[in-house]
């Protein structure tokens, strides 16, 4: 048995504590939040505690803690959890600085600390199918990548100011899948954008419609783009084309149902919100937390992952400042 502290109990810490209710080898002991009223709310439907995070951090009988705090909170949490021997499962990004993330990197290995990076996307069912036929040679030889990621509005602008742009915000899920589908790391960045979307987005210093061009050292290529507004609901979509073939994942509507009639195909509406997209993805990368916590395995995506990410970000928001391909 596993007993876990949720640090942050917004959305994406409720989901996660949902998550663990569903697993006989986890139990969340407790949970905190800078507002009380959060913390409250989700203990008395989980039955966990409501504790200070300072007391989770180092409680005796806390083994792991789960990061869905202010990402500018992470690296002291991090430091503080490695040191105290907690496993960790952090919430991207690790932090917006490269250098702190290696920081982070260097408390974890001394610490020897089990850490997973939460790439959800890497445990969606179709994209990890994606990626295991490929790893089996279906497709023979990775030749083009090609990502797509949708949302159906843009964040308020006051989000934006302080999000660190849509490279690091955004589009970092879609840099780890890259890595994830390629099979190589990418050498070289060159990265378009613009405020087509709303303008006070570009006037906060952002952009909210980009596109990204990755290659590798062997030639490889992936292409990236992304947009704050899909008028049809939430829109995620890869394609990998090899020496041998081709896998698509397609996007995920409300249901599979198609309708013909004399006027036309109909299918349903895309699913408009990322907990629903990715419902499955977030069940599973907790099931995986909690079986290589139990049974001694290997976390993936690790903290250098989350580092490899953050890189990218930097690197593609370099390019478009500068208007030139950035290497890695």
């Amino acid at each position: 048995m596993i007993n876990i502290g949720i640090l942050g109990c917004g959305r994406i810490g409720q989901v996660h504590a949902r998550s663990l209710m569903r697993f006989d080898a986890a139990r969340l002991v407790a949970v905190s939040d800078y507002f009380p009223e959060s913390a409250k709310a989700l203990a008395s439907k989980t039955g966990a505690e409501v504790r200070e995070t300072a007391a989770i951090l180092t409680s005796d009988d806390i083994d792991a803690v789960i990061i869905c705090t202010p990402t500018d909170t992470h690296f002291d949490i991090i430091q503080t959890a490695a040191k105290a021997g907690k496993a960790i499962f952090c919430e991207k990004p690790v932090d917006m600085s490269a250098d702190r993330i290696r920081e982070c990197m260097k408390t974890v290995e001394t610490h020897d600390t089990k850490f997973f990076t939460a790439f959800n996307r890497r445990f969606d069912p179709n994209f990890a199918n994606v990626q295991s036929r490929i790893a089996a040679g279906e497709i023979g030889d990775v030749e083009i990548v090609t990502i797509l990621s949708r949302d159906p509005t843009p964040p308020p602008v006051s989000y934006i100011k302080s999000s660190g742009g849509i490279f690091r915000d955004m589009m970092i899920h879609d840099f780890d899948m890259a890595r994830f589908l390629l099979g190589e790391e990418p050498v070289q960045v060159f990265a378009v954008g613009a405020a087509l979307v709303d303008p006070e987005i570009g006037k906060a210093g952002d952009v909210d419609t980009a596109a990204v061009t990755l290659t590798t050292a062997s030639g490889r290529i992936c292409q990236i783009s992304n947009s704050r507004r899909a008028t049809y609901g939430y829109d995620q979509r890869i394609e990998v084309h090899g020496s041998q073939g081709m896998l698509r994942a397609e996007n995920m509507l409300e249901t599979t149902v198609e309708a013909a009639t004399a006027t036309g195909f109909q299918k349903s509406p895309a699913l408009n919100f990322f907990l629903e997209r990715y419902e499955a993805a977030y069940l599973n990368e907790i099931a995986h937390f909690v079986s290589a916590i139990t049974e001694g395995t290997v976390l993936s995506p690790s903290i250098f992952d989350g580092l490899r990410a953050q890189i990218i970000a930097d690197a593609a928001t370099k390019s478009l400042d500068l208007g030139v391909p950035v290497a890695l």
